[in-house]
């Protein structure tokens, strides 16, 4: 079967649909993710030593808070090397960071931005690309080495046990699958959902497409996320939306709980309750870092 078809196979088992961020939504995993394992190895194989603590502070706005929070790590990795060129004080210690332009170009041309996908690049020719894929083979071991024994947020079980009784659930991460079956499996938590889709199965857009369209009817389908491209995936798939919202993670879930869940199945969502999480959620993530304000 193919990665489209694993998708587009599923077959309603509910009247409702529900597509699940993992990273942050689900599991406190962002930080340590992003602080322990993305930051050192940014800093170790860029070779940003010099200016480490401007490469830290650029990776985790970009990935933990702003707007751009939970995008793929490809995308990431050149917006935070752009934002570090582009500082003053990096100008000022001749650092010259890592240049995006063949990035850029892979990223512009590839619907699926994974390890493997990256690695038939370099193998066909790209080997300015070689770097990049070296940083993220050590991304994915660090987080292998780093991340466990992070459990869901308080009622994320709770939420999941109610809501799999009349809608069908499935993971939509941009998170390599691999960690994402190893996380869900070892709080036995995978159950709750039919799928659960990484990067491997393309963009989050694509995984509530091909895993909800046809099937459901309007208002039927809700994503919980925890980032502005969670939510751009649900409107493009004419989709509602939950917001997970960073540093209110808990009171989510408990909002969630409380009246989100029922609201959704009893079809009083949309509207003015949806606007006012909406409101909430695009307040609590700047679009410009600290040091441009």
């Amino acid at each position: 079967m193919s990665d489209t078809q694993i998708l587009s196979g599923l077959e309603p088992a509910h009247s409702f649909f529900v597509g699940i961020d993992s990273d942050g939504c689900v599991f406190d995993t962002m930080e340590i993710k992003h602080k322990e394992c993305f930051t050192p190895q940014f800093i170790k194989h860029f070779r940003l030593q010099p200016v480490s603590k401007y490469a830290r502070e650029a990776w985790e706005f970009v990935n933990l808070y702003s707007k751009s929070r939970g995008i793929n790590r490809f995308p990431a990795l050149s917006n935070a090397l752009n934002l570090l060129a582009e500082r003053p004080e990096v100008q000022a210690r001749g650092v010259r960071p890592f240049p995006t332009d063949a990035l850029d170009a892979w990223i512009a041309r590839e619907p699926k931005l994974t390890n493997r996908t990256l690695e038939q690049a370099v193998a066909g020719g790209a080997t300015e690309l070689a770097p990049v894929l070296e940083w993220s083979k050590a991304v994915n071991a660090a987080i292998e080495d780093m991340v466990f024994g992070v459990p869901p947020f308080p009622l994320v079980r709770e939420c999941l046990q109610r809501l799999t009784e009349s809608a069908d659930a499935m993971v939509v991460s941009q998170t390599p699958t691999e960690a994402l079956e190893r996380e869900w499996q070892e709080h036995g938590i995978n159950g709750y959902v039919r799928v659960i889709a990484g990067q491997e199965l393309g963009s989050k857009t694509d995984h509530l497409k091909l895993a909800s369209h046809g099937k459901y009817e309007p208002k039927h389908v809700l994503m919980i996320g925890d980032a502005p491209g969670d939510f751009k995936a649900a409107k493009a798939n004419h989709a509602l939306f939950f917001p997970i919202v960073p540093g209110r993670e808990e009171a989510s879930w408990q909002r969630f709980y409380d009246e989100g869940l029922d609201r959704f199945l009893n079809l009083q969502f949309a509207g003015d309750y949806e606007e006012a999480l909406l409101r909430e959620f695009q307040a609590s993530l700047p679009e410009r870092p600290p040091w441009q304000r």
